[in-house]
């Protein structure tokens, strides 16, 4: 799935004005709630193009497109989680998500929130906390069972990419009633994190419609296969860097082997 061009400025919505800059310090999160309601209560941390944080803004108003331009930059965190035999666990995207629907990717992508916890940046632990809170809610992997301080923070990765239902090809730059249809995407700083846990999975039916432990080849099998679409996120990390990162995961995980803490890579 193609990007949009990133420089193109974001369109600034009155919701994107109404960006608050006013830091909770607790957490009104709650995972008995509908996707409609994660999209209205649920606050990303907005970001400059250089992961600076300027504010929080409802998941709605920061997935929302205009025609060809992406909406302002939000936090994001990708889970790697890998079991006992080197395996990577995938997730297929519940059918009822509103943003890319029915897709397979990594363990666990989502968002840290815009509270005190959540924003921590030292040693990234606010996006380790929420991809500890992420993991429950999603896959029933119980708080308490993947410490934050287990994951390994690889690198950023700075994407925009719309969704097109039926995950068709994007319409031309100059194609507007085409690009008139396209109403979601993501626009983030996608922080990787590798960790390996033997769990037990208790996936929850609104976000996950499936999981599946793959090798390295069978995850390039299932690549292949015609008819599975796959998230644009996952897609271009696995293209960048998998087959380095996956050629000793013990290395990757437990040392700073591919550690690259400084770079914001622009995918």
């Amino acid at each position: 799935m193609r990007a949009v061009n990133k420089a193109l400025a974001p369109v600034l919505t009155p919701a994107a004005r109404a960006m608050s800059t006013t830091t909770s310090t607790t957490s009104t999160w709650s995972k008995n709630q509908s996707q409609a309601e994660f999209m209205k209560n649920d606050k990303c941390i907005m970001l400059d193009d250089n992961d600076a944080v300027t504010g929080g803004l409802d998941k709605y108003a920061a997935h929302r497109w205009a025609g060809t331009t992406p909406p302002p930059c939000h936090r994001a965190f990708s889970v790697f989680l890998y079991n006992s035999d080197n395996k990577l666990l995938l997730q297929q995207r519940a059918s009822s998500k509103i943003t890319f629907p029915d897709v397979w990717t990594n363990t666990c992508c989502s968002h840290p929130l815009h509270f005190d916890a959540e924003l921590e940046a030292e040693e990234q632990m606010g996006v380790k906390r929420a991809a500890v809170r992420k993991l429950d809610h999603e896959l029933g992997i119980p708080e308490g069972t993947i410490k934050p301080e287990a994951f390994r923070f690889l690198t950023r990765v700075h994407y925009a990419a719309p969704y097109i239902p039926g995950y068709a090809a994007p319409p031309a730059a100059d194609d507007e009633k085409g690009w008139g249809k396209v109403e979601w995407g993501e626009h983030e700083i996608d922080y990787v994190l590798f960790v390996k846990a033997d769990v037990e999975l208790n996936p929850h039916p609104e976000e996950v419609r499936d999981t599946r432990y793959v090798s390295k080849e069978e995850l390039r099998e299932m690549m292949a296969e015609p008819g599975l679409h796959w998230s644009p996120w996952f897609c271009k990390i696995v293209e960048k860097w998998y087959d380095d990162w996956t050629e000793d995961i013990d290395a990757t995980i437990n040392t700073d082997k591919h550690v690259d803490a400084d770079t914001i890579h622009r995918l």
